[in-house]
């Protein structure tokens, strides 16, 4: 089976597995739950049936593929993957606060719809929600001690991926983060919820949490490699293809790696003390913007950031053979793995 064939055949299940997750009690047809699946793109503003953009639902599709290529069937994680899918998505609610965006996926964020208040307590429904996903592990005959490692390594992950954000907005206000201070936040932020994904598509099939940690580690290297690559597309991206503005991190002043990497050569570089100067100012015009990604051209912070990513491609391809998966099992996984540190948006 390669990614086409896994994407046709596994993508309308997890968005089955979370419309059951994720449907009212009988009698509670309001705004409460309308907001959250607005959110996941199957209604309008008005709340009328819609097919709006739900994102790649890269995190799911992994846990099921992790499954298949630690022995099991898939569909027996439908359950876990449906609980990574909402917890990215309860996150995405509140980043979308957290940043100040108008916008998600071409519409209007919950927010801006409907208040900070009530978006805040739409996200958390999210999260109450994932948690109730896992627990459906026990009708696709998972033991009891696997689902509670299930759901205690899904607590964890929730509890490290608020750390991250924290350290993101953080760094925001700061010119002093340390490429380690950057690579710790990234962990957080963005590979811990893949390794999770991973994690939890192993423990499925194995039952054997000593085995689904390779997935884990997987899942880790797979999430830093992109990140790095979207911190690149995140300034030099072409925004046709990637649907995002150019050079948006810099605007929003994330301290991405080529931020960071420029930062950090302010003392003996003359062209990084010109960024710092400019990116310590509180409003940015245009063309300071691209005056800014020139000179992150000029420290070499492009270069650097490309070399990075390089890295920690290799860092994931190596975690992919490690997972030593049976014959046949694996050919979709390492299409996917290819596709996410390689991809253009």
């Amino acid at each position: 089976m390669n990614l086409s064939e896994a994407q046709k055949r596994f993508l309308p299940q997890i968005e089955a597995e979370m419309r059951r997750v994720m449907s009212p009690p009988a009698g509670q047809s309001d705004a409460f739950f309308g907001m959250m699946h607005y959110h996941l793109g199957w209604l309008d503003e008005h709340f009328a049936p819609a097919q709006a953009s739900a994102g790649k639902r890269l995190r799911p599709l992994f846990t099921l593929l992790a499954c298949r290529a630690a022995g099991g069937e898939p569909e027996r994680a439908l359950p876990a993957a449906a609980a990574v899918e909402l917890v990215h998505n309860f996150s995405l609610v509140h980043d979308d606060i957290q940043d100040n965006s108008d916008t998600r996926r071409g519409r209007p964020t919950v927010w801006r719809l409907w208040g900070m208040p009530q978006a805040i307590n739409a996200g958390d429904a999210m999260f109450v929600l994932a948690r109730h996903a896992l627990l459906r592990l026990s009708e696709r005959g998972v033991s009891p001690p696997t689902v509670l490692n299930a759901v205690a390594r899904l607590d964890r992950t929730c509890l490290t991926l608020c750390r991250g954000q924290y350290l993101d907005m953080d760094f925001e206000g700061r010119l002093d983060v340390r490429l380690a201070d950057y690579l710790e936040m990234i962990e957080a932020k963005t590979a811990a919820l893949l390794a999770c994904a991973g994690y939890l598509g192993g423990l499925v099939a194995t039952e054997d949490p000593a085995r689904a940690e390779t997935f884990w580690s997987l899942g880790r290297a797979l999430g830093l490699a992109f990140q790095i690559q979207d911190d690149w597309l995140g300034i030099w991206g072409e925004e046709r293809i990637t649907g995002k503005p150019a050079a948006d991190d810099l605007r929003r002043r994330k301290k991405s790696l080529p931020v960071v990497y420029a930062l950090g050569r302010a003392a003996e570089d003359e062209r990084a003390a010109r960024f710092r100067a400019l990116y310590a100012q509180p409003h940015r015009a245009e063309e300071t913007v691209s005056e800014a990604i020139a000179l992150l051209e000029a420290t070499g912070a492009k270069e650097y950031t490309e070399q990075q990513a390089r890295r920690h491609a290799e860092a994931a391809r190596a975690a992919l053979q490690a997972v030593d998966a049976p014959p046949g099992s694996g050919e979709a996984l390492q299409e996917m793995v290819q596709f996410m540190i390689e991809r253009a948006y």
